[in-house]
């Protein structure tokens, strides 16, 4: 499946659904995004924040493409169960690559968290905030998608909560330990520590997940000073992939509730 079939899927999933489709243009990358039908009634909108999809072949070659071949994200956002929602992918995915000028693969393997690719997300979640009428913003990164969320949310001031779902929220180390291509032009979210500490995080990690193990994120949430509301869940039995779609009507209605410090690093659902 190429990847005009690949957006062709995204836009049948999210239009049966009468999702709008949206493509934004930022000042360099178009992104597409789904919103839902339903408006924000308590002035809060969850963004959902793709992962990395398709940007290497084995691990060893970049991909042409990097639209995902299972959207992950996109089902996420598209059976929150209520509440206004809304999708985000990341620069080149679901575009057709037209702006080939800008979509060179380094933008989806190396520099995928650059400034550059976060100077794009937040003027596009603004858009989409602005669309939904809403006040403040719940973001919900899956995998790599993750490390997008939190640094985009550490240069905000409207985000609500961070809801991390198989999350690479330790991208450097993650590309260490898997001998990848040093993330050279990316950011990383340990330096945004400070700016996040005051926003409420949950962690959702699959005990099953072998490509983004518990041990990245304890690593990660590990720099916040003690007290901060965090809190960590693994799931037994679920990978990286598999099964947070079919869960996810059920784990969000504990997702919503207000988070409080927590004493415990780590529970289990």
């Amino acid at each position: 499946m190429d990847g005009q079939e690949r957006s062709h899927q995204a836009q049948d999933l999210a239009l049966v659904l009468h999702w709008q489709e949206l493509k934004i243009n930022t000042s360099l990358y178009d992104l597409r995004a789904y919103l839902s039908p339903q408006k924000s009634n308590d002035g809060v909108l969850t963004i959902y924040i793709e992962g990395d999809g398709s940007s290497w072949i084995h691990g060893e070659f970049p991909s042409s493409d990097p639209t995902p071949k299972d959207p992950i994200g996109l089902k996420l956002a598209l059976a929150q169960p209520q509440g206004a929602a809304a999708y985000l992918a990341r620069p080149c995915q679901f575009v057709g690559l037209e702006n080939s000028r800008v979509c060179t693969f380094k933008v989806w393997t190396t520099e995928r968290f650059s400034q550059k690719v976060i100077d794009s997300i937040n003027p596009a979640i603004d858009l989409l905030k602005s669309r939904a009428q809403a006040q403040s913003l719940i973001l919900v990164g899956y995998s790599g998608g993750a490390a997008v969320a939190l640094l985009a949310a550490s240069q905000r001031h409207d985000v609500q909560s961070i809801i991390s779902v198989a999350g690479n929220v330790n991208p450097h180390i993650w590309a260490k330990n898997l001998a990848l291509e040093p993330l050279d032009g990316s950011l990383d979210p340990r330096e945004a520590i400070i700016q996040l500490t005051s926003i409420p995080q949950i962690y959702l990690v699959g005990a099953e997940d072998r490509l983004v193990p518990l041990d990245l994120t304890t690593a990660f949430i590990e720099q916040f000073p003690k007290g901060s509301a965090i809190e960590v869940l693994e799931i037994p039995k679920n990978g990286h992939v598999c099964c947070w779609v079919e869960q996810w009507p059920l784990l969000w209605t504990r997702l919503i509730k207000p988070l409080a410090p927590i004493k415990s690093p780590m529970n289990h659902l």
